[in-house]
């Protein structure tokens, strides 16, 4: 029943605006739409950390079990940025396996679980790492399309945050759910949802002047996830970040842009 309601709620036509979907054509699941619905559902605060203890507690929210992803935590725990994009993100694809909308082989899946892989090492790595991570996945598998512009940005994107110019060891980063821009006291302002200091999830509006730089990534082809087990294990880039510095430049072209 979950599943039906999923896609009668979240389902649009794959056509473009006007146009009705051909006769017998399945209509495509908004996916910008359903990572605005897990939001929703995440319950508010439970402190932010980035410790063990909030892996542990990530890694009990989003374990695996019987070939599916148990996503849904009772109460608010201890949490960080990345944690919590990624969880919205397995979420997301498991509602789309359950509506039978996605077909993920079982490497990929198994990819897909947090075992404390680090910087750069499988999906969960590449998300978690410093500068680019989600952007360079997306871009590598060809899931999404990565973009700089606050003008082409929808709510539900993914973004990667960089306080000040510095990419990589010596960064300052959020990876957030872009909710969109609002005008507040003449002053223009970005709204996300994240693991944010100090209370853990939930929404928050800042100056956009007071983001350096920001990447934005789009969901579009989740299936092509399949595609982790033909690339290196490890993204010697991503990997490299803990002890290099980059450039917005170079994450930029790392990511396609």
């Amino acid at each position: 029943m979950r599943a039906l309601a999923l896609a009668l709620f979240l389902g649009i036509s794959s056509a473009l605006p006007g146009q009705s979907a051909p006769a017998g054509q399945a209509a495509a699941p908004d996916l910008n739409a359903m990572i605005l619905g897990e939001v929703a559902r995440i319950p508010e605060g439970g402190k932010y950390a980035a410790n063990r203890y909030a892996i542990l507690q990530l890694q009990s929210t989003a374990h695996f079990e019987k070939g599916k992803f148990f996503t849904i935590p009772n109460a608010p725990f201890p949490s960080f940025c990345s944690g919590a994009t990624y969880l919205i993100f397995i979420r997301v694809l498991e509602d789309l396996r359950e509506m039978n909308g996605l077909a993920l082989e079982p490497g990929t899946l198994s990819q897909l679980i947090i075992r404390g892989q680090a910087d750069g090492v499988g999906i969960w790595g590449r998300w978690n790492a410093n500068g680019p991570g989600t952007a360079r996945l997306f871009h590598e598998l060809g899931i999404g399309r990565n973009f700089t512009s606050y003008e082409a940005a929808r709510p539900g994107d993914f973004m990667k945050i960089f306080w000040t110019k510095e990419v990589g060891q010596k960064e300052r980063g959020h990876s957030v759910i872009y909710l969109g821009r609002e005008m507040v006291d003449g002053v223009e302002r970005v709204k996300f949802w994240s693991s944010n200091i100090p209370d853990g999830y939930g929404t928050k509006s800042v100056p956009r002047s007071k983001i350096a730089h920001a990447i934005f990534s789009r969901l579009e082809k989740p299936e092509r996830l399949n595609r982790i087990n033909s690339i290196p294990a490890t993204d010697p880039y991503l990997a490299s970040l803990l002890e290099v510095r980059s450039s917005i430049s170079e994450a930029g072209r790392k990511s396609g842009i």
